[in-house]
């Protein structure tokens, strides 16, 4: 009898089901004026994820729902005039407390996070904002965060200590009480010459110390090290962490992005996205996403709201 074949991306829907526990969290949805967006708000509150405020022009929000054939009656609408408008405006939602998330419909990114990130009218706190991917990776037992693959380029020492940290809380807030980081470098040990080696020695220190909390760290891991027994047992690693890492924290954007886009188009990975950091957590979406991971965005963005309110963060 042939092996059984793994279910894809169950992570995700156990994710979806532990989230809809909590009561639906309100949630100012930036200019979803397309049928992606717009579906992906539309299912995230059928599921009691979220209880959309679609902000957009109003005319242009109900022409796409008719078309879609997507029942939008029950929703609010906050008419915008164009963009940028919608992401002030979803903004302006948050800082009134009328909204405890933000979601990205089909703007830019960009767009979105200029108004987030404005000193004025954004939503910044003293933490950096950073971006974390959660990984179903078919055949891995857990969901890994891969952190910081979107918004930064090439974060300094103090910069990775909020990004580290903002990963930590959100793997509490997904209700996984055993964080463990792995500070991802090309190599296990310390080397003078790769700088993200040295960092990473600093940022096991630093939680030592108490200035990185609630997470066991270590590194610099490489990645098989990190999340393979078989590879860390081979380098003689002996740590809470290598190879069951369930956090990567990779050196700079880009090697975050290579990692991240290897996982979902080599090894069949789907991966959820949320920014963290601000006053409320930002869905981000892609149109290329399958509909599970867009929910699966919208119930991570949920179980961070609550979490968040549950600590005072702000």
């Amino acid at each position: 009898m042939p092996d059984a074949q793994p279910v894809l991306h169950d992570k995700f829907h156990r994710l979806v089901e532990r989230a809809q526990r909590q009561q639906p969290v309100a949630t100012a949805v930036a200019h979803p004026c397309d049928e992606v967006s717009l579906e992906s708000a539309v299912e995230a509150a059928k599921l009691k994820l979220i209880v959309p405020i679609l902000v957009g022009p109003a005319a242009r929000l109900r022409d796409v729902a008719t078309r879609a054939k997507l029942d939008i009656g029950a929703f609010e609408i906050v008419d915008a005039e164009h963009s940028h408008d919608s992401a002030a405006k979803a903004v302006a939602l948050v800082r009134s407390a009328r909204a405890e998330a933000l979601m990205k419909g089909s703007l830019h990114t960009d767009e979105l996070m200029g108004a987030v990130v404005s000193r004025d009218a954004g939503l910044r706190t003293a933490r950096r904002i950073s971006h974390c991917f959660i990984m179903d990776v078919p055949g891995h037992s857990t969901a890994l965060v891969i952190t910081d693959a979107a918004v930064n380029i090439a974060p300094t020492l103090d910069e990775k200590v909020d990004i580290v940290q903002n990963a930590i809380d959100l793997v509490h807030a997904m209700g996984v009480s055993d964080a463990r980081v792995a500070i991802l470098s090309a190599m296990e040990t310390v080397n003078a010459k790769v700088p993200s080696t040295l960092e990473a020695a600093a940022l096991c220190k630093m939680a030592d110390r108490g200035q990185i909390t609630g997470a066991q760290l270590d590194g610099p891991l490489a990645l098989d090290n990190a999340i393979s027994p078989e590879a860390a047992a081979i380098k003689k690693i002996a740590s809470p962490v290598a190879g069951r890492a369930n956090v990567l924290v990779v050196p700079d954007l880009e090697a975050g992005n290579m990692l991240a886009k290897s996982l979902t188009f080599l090894a069949g990975a789907d991966a959820a996205g949320i920014v963290l950091g601000a006053r409320v957590p930002i869905i981000l979406t892609s149109r290329a996403d399958a509909l599970l991971t867009r929910l699966a965005s919208c119930a991570v963005a949920l179980m961070v709201a609550a979490w968040q309110r549950s600590t005072a963060f702000r």
